[in-house]
């Protein structure tokens, strides 16, 4: 794993310095801001792990040369130390429709490692470059498979699916977050399938983003629940060590 790091912005540049992604063989989490910028670093960071290089730095003038006019300038700082995503909490969501493709997006950038679950290949296609998505036909399975901290975030096509990884992710005790799209009636409905079962409803989450706004657009209900979870997360032990009030 290699973290790529901006150490110095100048002018005008996608990502000010701080900005850090983590590359591995096959896949890459946060971002320095995108284009061919990100590109050549991805590249450099796997010539890295092919050739078990320690360190590197890179000098990147952002001008029509590399094709990205931004005009500024940038040094990133490429390396096999500090903190990597394994380090971070988990986030599963699970849902690869509007809203649970909205999320994973506003999610991306933060402090967690984001994986977006579906059954629907069409849907996952659909997903942002970056986000790390999975295709499987048991997704409670991924519940099971979660490490302890980690946060579950249910939104998917089928009212009966949602009841199913709800409970299977409440059935642990060791969760952050368990939260789940939906109304007040979808919540009572789901609290007598619970009990049924003989699963306490209570820790759920549900509506997720509640009491901020009544605006049922994908991108204002991901935001406020990104916000919920982080500060969830923050809370807890999951991500403490990375809250300046920690």
């Amino acid at each position: 794993m290699i973290r790529v790091r901006v150490i110095s912005a100048r002018g005008s540049t996608p990502r000010d310095a701080g900005a850090e992604m983590f590359v591995d063989d096959d896949r890459v989490a946060g971002t320095i801001g995108g284009g061919q910028l990100e590109y050549m670093a991805i590249d450099r960071a796997r010539q890295m792990l092919a050739s078990g290089e320690a360190e590197a730095r890179m000098d990147i003038p952002l001008g029509p040369e590399i094709g990205q006019c931004c005009g500024g300038r940038v040094v990133l700082q490429l390396d096999r130390e500090g903190p990597t995503p394994e380090d971070h909490a988990d986030v599963l969501v699970f849902g690869a429709g509007h809203v649970g493709r909205a999320l994973a997006q506003a999610l991306q950038p933060l402090p967690v490692n984001v994986l977006l679950i579906d059954t629907r290949p069409e849907e996952l296609a659909q997903a942002a470059p970056g986000i790390q998505t999975r295709l499987t036909p048991l997704p409670e399975a991924e519940i099971r498979a979660a490490r302890p901290g980690s946060a579950v975030v249910i939104l998917t096509h089928d009212h009966a699916l949602d009841f199913l990884l709800a409970a299977e992710a409440l059935s642990r005790d060791d969760l952050s977050y368990v939260g789940m799209i939906g109304s007040a009636t979808k919540r009572a409905q789901f609290s007598r399938f619970a009990r049924d079962r003989g699963i306490d409803p209570a820790p759920l989450i549900c509506p997720i983003g509640a009491g901020f706004t009544h605006d049922k657009r994908p991108a204002v209900i991901a935001a406020f629940t990104a916000a919920e979870l982080i500060a969830r997360l923050t809370a807890t032990s999951s991500l403490r060590k990375y809250s300046c009030n920690s």
